[in-house]
């Protein structure tokens, strides 16, 4: 399966990761974002969205384990996995440059755009990889 994470670069970049060369993914309340959470499995791919001002996908991810409880929430609902980053994209894919193809309309970043982790079709990821490379 494959995925896109969001994050709000100023608090923790693409670039952040790559430093860091691993990430726990956590922090998400959202209930259909962590349903989706709680689906990632070891060896998934993910790209990396970055909100805010730039709003656009940046990088791809890999998950290096399943989901498992967040160990920080006390409710024990809360999940979360550990990513490690698989490289930076040639050029970002904005979310204009995506609202305005027609092959992404049931693509959920265009349909449900404050959703924080989300599934990608096999369909999606090859299109944003081949946007990526254009330009």
């Amino acid at each position: 399966m494959n995925w896109l994470f969001k994050e709000e670069p100023t608090h923790y970049s693409y670039d952040d990761l790559a430093k860091d060369k691993k990430t726990s993914w956590s922090g998400v309340r959202n209930p259909l974002a962590q349903k989706h959470l709680r689906s990632v499995r070891k060896g998934d791919l993910v790209f990396y969205y970055h909100t805010g001002d730039e709003k656009a996908i940046v990088g791809v991810m890999k998950a290096t384990g399943d989901a498992y409880p967040d160990p920080a929430d006390k409710s024990g609902k809360l999940y979360a996995v550990d990513v490690a980053p698989v490289e930076k994209l040639g050029r970002p894919v904005t979310l204009a440059e995506i609202k305005a193809d027609r092959r992404f309309t049931e693509f959920p970043l265009t349909r449900i755009s404050r959703l924080s982790v989300m599934p990608v079709s096999a369909t999606e990821w090859k299109l944003i990889e081949q946007l990526s490379r254009k330009g």
